[in-house]
């Protein structure tokens, strides 16, 4: 099983002072086998993908595969295309955005679309209702499969709390779907759920790893922080790499 470190877990300030190339080596000399590269913290992508190139497995898009209006955002799809290419990753993760019941016809554009590249696309779990809820997901998957459209999905652990949502019976219904996995843990605070390692999680997160397929890469993506932060990200690894062992 490879180990993979969403970039965000070092988060928006780290980012921003070192850059994401230097946290993908970080993340490397920790023991990740690689690294998921995020769009939403990217300050110059034309000079930072290609510097990234062939450091990531994964390419986040923070755009949704359908805008607002329920039609399909090829644009944004082949923003995101063009993104992992440049990275030479061979997955790009997307949430479903705005789809809804209007948007079943324009499922043969998605369909043309990724005939014409390699990148394998990935539908996550966000935190919205219309986008990261079970029967939003289901409702999606199911008019995908009537197309002949054969997506998988990315599980994120953490982002069902947010929707109101139990992660476990999520992970029963779409764990035959799932082709990587977000490792992340969630407490409550008065206010709002955030995002915890596993070993802080509410959640039961042992049983909702042994719901889903042992054998796909499974991403830390919770906050990596530490005055000795190569050796705390080296410790997650390793407890990643542990949990999935027995």
């Amino acid at each position: 099983m490879n180990v993979l470190i969403s970039l965000s877990s070092f988060g928006a300030a780290e980012i921003g002072r070192h850059g994401q190339l230097w946290c993908a080596q970080l993340a490397r000399a920790a023991g990740a086998d690689s690294v998921e590269v995020r769009g939403e913290l990217l300050r110059d992508p034309a000079a930072e993908l290609p510097a990234l190139a062939g450091q990531a497995a994964v390419y986040s898009s923070p755009e949704g595969l359908w805008a607002e209006g329920g039609w399909l955002d090829s644009a944004a799809l082949a923003r995101g295309i063009a993104a992992a290419t440049t990275l030479g990753a061979k997955r790009l993760k997307m949430s479903i955005g705005g789809f809804s019941a209007a948007s079943h016809g324009s499922l043969w554009g998605l369909k043309v679309q990724l005939s014409e590249t390699r990148i394998e696309l990935l539908i996550e779990n966000d935190q919205t209702v219309r986008a990261g809820t079970l029967p939003a997901l289901v409702a999606f998957f199911e008019a995908a499969d009537r197309a002949g459209v054969s997506l998988g999905m990315t599980f994120d652990m953490g982002n069902w709390h947010w929707v109101g949502e139990c992660p476990l019976e999520a992970a029963k219904v779409l764990g035959h779907r799932v082709r990587y996995v977000h490792c992340k843990g969630a407490q409550r605070l008065p206010a709002k759920w955030v995002a915890v390692p596993l070993h802080e999680s509410v959640a039961p997160w042992r049983a909702v790893l042994r719901a889903l397929p042992a054998d796909v890469p499974h991403a830390i993506e919770y906050p990596l922080v530490g005055d000795d932060l190569l050796g705390v990200t080296r410790d997650q690894v390793a407890l990643i790499r542990a949990s999935r062992a027995v």
